[in-house]
């Protein structure tokens, strides 16, 4: 299914940035997906692992971590560890609706593997999101 990019405005502070690729996309998701497992173990010692309960709480766990992280900082602790972060296609930071959305999609997987030729997963065009370097957009190289 085909669906119609929008391009970046000609004034966008984006226009240097350089966009992340697919291995810094996936070293994050599985950096979170792990702080997310060791949360979920420690918080529920009681549930048999791999049972619906901690299954359930991990992904509880990676979606609140993710959420709250991204849209207070751009950047969830996997990307931060890698270097990534999360941006409107304006170069601002993505509102609280926009992240939970982006999120959502991401915890349903299938979007998360369905790329543009830009790089931009479904979840990103929908939520009018660019995933990038950090170094390369002014005010969130630190």
């Amino acid at each position: 299914m085909a669906v119609p990019l929008e391009p970046l405005p000609p004034d966008s502070p984006l226009a240097g940035a350089q966009p992340s690729g697919l291995g810094h996309r996936a070293g994050a998701i599985a950096i979170d997906w792990l702080a997310a497992l060791i949360l979920a173990r420690l918080f529920l010692s009681e549930a048999a692992y791999g049972s619906g309960t901690s299954a359930l709480a991990t992904l509880a766990i990676f979606f609140v971590e993710v959420v709250l992280l991204t849209w207070l900082t751009a950047s969830s602790f996997g990307q931060r560890m890698v270097g990534i972060a999360v941006v409107g296609i304006d170069g601002q930071r993505l509102g609280l609706w926009r992240v939970v959305i982006r999120t959502l999609m991401i915890c349903l997987v299938i979007p998360a593997l369905v790329y543009d030729s830009r790089g931009r997963g479904l979840q990103d065009i929908v939520a009018r999101s660019v995933v990038v370097m950090r170094r390369t957009v002014p005010g969130l190289a630190r």
